[in-house]
């Protein structure tokens, strides 16, 4: 008999991210880090920590390893493989790119060394690593981020006495905002918009006062308005979809699924498998107002299983 034999597999959860930055000439350049203590040549990543997410992970891990701070955007890819013991990690990487510090060496990393795609593809010591760089190397590195919330818990609508519309969240949809705002500031958040429903705009209150703006008011985008005139919603998230910057929209679950659904439709994506429970959010990315690229995060707290 093996001496794994009898022995609980372990699940390990990690979180990383292609890191890059522009060059004053308009390149893109990736960033590799060497770990001494594997004397190889890897993309930025760690553990998620008890209580944390992949998003929180993903940028914690990148500041310890690099020393630089990031934005997050488009999800690339989960990779997969087997422990030296019993066991299986699984790592989620993103998009990443540089907005402040400078590489400072640790006891982690020794080395970090900034370099082509090509380059970078040469250098790096795992073939998975290679399949997570081209996953980022299929669009641009750079690419408009739109995030779509699905408003989090707001009690039974059969309980509430009073004009729906006024409905606010729960215990524990306040919760649920709260943790949201960790997770949508990881993507770099410029402007915040809201259904014209209070459980809505209370989702996204807490990041609205976070970067200090105004909730701008989308009356198109609720389930009432969405049901008697979805070219409006659509044409009205396109357009938040292609204006500058990175906008934070939230709406209800009557209107999300069927929106995204008809967007990917036009655009010819194919969107993941997603639960679009009360409080999760869609990462979508747009290139020229065109919809490339499309993640789920079903849940702003942390989880067991992620």
């Amino acid at each position: 008999m093996s001496k794994s034999a009898g022995r609980t597999a372990t699940v390990v959860y990690a979180a990383g991210g292609v890191v890059w930055r522009e060059t004053p000439a308009g390149d893109v350049e990736v960033a590799l880090v060497h770990r001494p203590r594997y004397d190889d040549w890897t993309l930025p990543k760690g553990k998620v920590e008890p209580g944390e997410t992949l998003i929180s992970a993903a940028v914690r891990e990148i500041g310890e390893e690099t020393g630089y701070q990031v934005q997050l955007g488009r999800h690339l890819r989960r990779v997969s493989y087997d422990l030296r013991g019993p066991g299986r990690k699984h790592v989620h990487y993103w998009s990443a790119e540089v907005t402040a510090g400078s590489f400072v060496p640790n006891h982690e990393v020794d080395e970090l060394r900034w370099l082509s795609a090509d380059s970078a593809e040469d250098m790096l010591s795992y073939r998975l690593d290679r399949q997570v760089l081209g996953t980022f190397r299929k669009l641009p590195a750079r690419l408009d981020v739109l995030l779509l919330v699905r408003h989090a818990k707001a009690g039974r609508k059969s309980r509430y006495h009073g004009d729906d519309r006024l409905r606010p969240l729960d215990k524990v949809g306040r919760a649920q905002a709260e943790a949201l705002l960790s997770q949508l500031l990881a993507f770099g958040p410029t402007a915040v918009h809201s259904a014209d429903r209070v459980r809505c705009s209370q989702t996204v209150a807490p990041l609205a006062d976070e970067l200090g703006v105004v909730i701008e008011d989308e009356p198109t985008l609720s389930e009432e308005a969405f049901a008697d005139d979805a070219k409006s919603g659509r044409r009205r998230i396109r357009d938040i979809g292609q204006a500058t910057g990175t906008h934070v929209v939230c709406s209800q679950g009557k209107v999300i699924p069927p929106l995204l659904k008809w967007w990917a439709a036009h655009d010819e994506l194919k969107l993941p498998a997603a639960r679009n429970r009360k409080g999760s959010f869609w990462v979508l990315a747009l290139l020229d107002g065109k919809l490339v690229a499309a993640s789920h995060v079903d849940s702003p707290l942390a989880s067991s299983d992620h």
